[in-house]
């Protein structure tokens, strides 16, 4: 069975998850970046102001994600999916209209928290949870529509911009938005909740990763990627100025991070539904690790479209991979709950992950020094996973 017939039998619930994914761009830090001027205008911000505040709203939201993200293991997605598009909306016309700074503080934070975090979270989980024989074609699929966002909305924001302030564009985008998910949901094929709300007072049932050993084993190995390219987009600048490169060039090496992350996803996917994704966890990094290799020793323009390519084959994949690997080893039925906590781990880290590299930087480090660290928390991230995956290749043989 092909992407053809998933998409023929299942277009219903594709739609609904990769629509979440695409409406997850609102929050993200490419979109947000866009307005990042006239944001920090309306807020009264300083751009070092803003990247402050923009660092403790995710970290903030981060904390939510943690702690409002199982619910989807028992609101029924259709009520969650409305709570979280309602939110949303608050957050945008709270950002726009408030004309004091604290309360478009808190609608960045709800469309940090509700973009980023709550609509990634719900397209992920419900392709992982409602799909089995090709869960990995599934989440290749719908993580196809961050890509698209990524792909389309700077160039065609930029445009608009010409025509309309930002706020209008903001408020029509959300509009677009809110027509795409009306019909989905009234007439959507939205799956019932796997699980019932815990009675107040009693104890949550399911697994709790922080206290599991073999959530800490795998989590480097996933937060690799997430942690290592926030640092080459934040520090793009000493990267290009330290390979030898010019930004020009990481700007046209970016859209080659766009097309190669397809074919990861793609490819991936079905990689994971033939082979498993344990085995696919063991090399799909590999081709970043050979960008980053190829950088140290090469440098220059080929060191800068090698880290761009191969991060983007790697994080393509990465997403399909990560989310069977959870079902693999704490099943479906808990899925929103080890998503949630896999996203906010991430979401800490790459919080701080910026602010790390930029001491270094203060201290001097050439940037190719920072790659090879990089290289190394790869190497670890991945031994530290080995003990485990072998495992669980293990018990599925036997």
């Amino acid at each position: 069975m092909g992407y053809r017939t998933l998409l023929r039998d299942h277009r219903g619930l594709l739609s609904i998850c990769f629509l979440a994914m695409f409406t997850s761009s609102l929050g993200q830090s490419f979109f947000i970046g866009l307005f990042q001027a006239p944001i920090s205008e309306r807020l009264g911000f300083t751009p070092g102001q803003f990247g402050s505040a923009y660092a403790l709203v995710t970290l903030l939201s981060g904390f939510a994600v943690l702690r409002l993200g199982p619910s989807i293991d028992w609101v029924p997605p259709r009520r969650f999916a409305l709570m979280v598009m309602a939110a949303l909306a608050a957050g945008v016309l709270l950002l726009t209209l408030s004309p004091w700074w604290g309360l478009g503080l808190l609608g960045l934070g709800l469309v940090r928290f509700c973009g980023q975090g709550m609509m990634t979270h719900l397209g992920n989980t419900l392709a992982g949870r409602e799909f089995v024989a090709m869960r990995g074609r599934a989440l290749g699929v719908v993580s196809m529509g961050i890509m698209l966002g990524e792909t389309l909305l700077p160039p065609l924001m930029a445009t608009l911009l010409v025509l309309l302030g930002w706020r209008e564009l903001w408020w029509l985008f959300v509009l677009v938005l809110a027509g795409c998910w009306l019909p989905l949901l009234l007439l959507g094929p939205w799956p019932p909740a796997p699980g019932q709300r815990p009675a107040r007072g009693q104890r949550r049932s399911g697994p709790r990763p922080f206290r599991d050993p073999r959530f800490w084993r795998l989590l480097p190995l996933l937060m690799t990627l997430p942690i290592t390219m926030t640092g080459l987009f934040i520090y793009q600048a000493a990267m290009t100025r330290d390979l030898g490169s010019t930004l020009a060039v990481y700007a046209l090496a970016l859209t080659g991070m766009g097309l190669a992350k397809l074919p990861g996803a793609l490819l991936g996917g079905r990689w994971v539904d033939r082979l498993g994704p344990v085995r696919l966890a063991r090399l799909y990094l590999l081709p970043y690790a050979l960008a980053l290799l190829a950088a140290i020793a090469f440098g220059g323009h080929l060191g800068v479209w090698a880290l761009m390519v191969g991060g983007g084959l790697a994080m393509g994949s990465q997403e399909s991979i990560a989310t069977s690997l959870l079902v693999r080893i704490w099943g479906a039925e808990h899925l929103g709950t080890v998503r949630a906590t896999l996203s906010a781990s991430m979401v800490f880290a790459t919080g701080l992950a910026p602010a790390l590299l930029g001491i270094a930087l203060d201290l001097g480090a050439h940037f190719t020094l920072i790659l090879g660290g990089m290289l190394v928390f790869l190497a670890f991230g991945w031994w530290l996973a080995q003990g485990l995956l072998q495992t669980l290749v293990s018990d599925k043989n036997g």
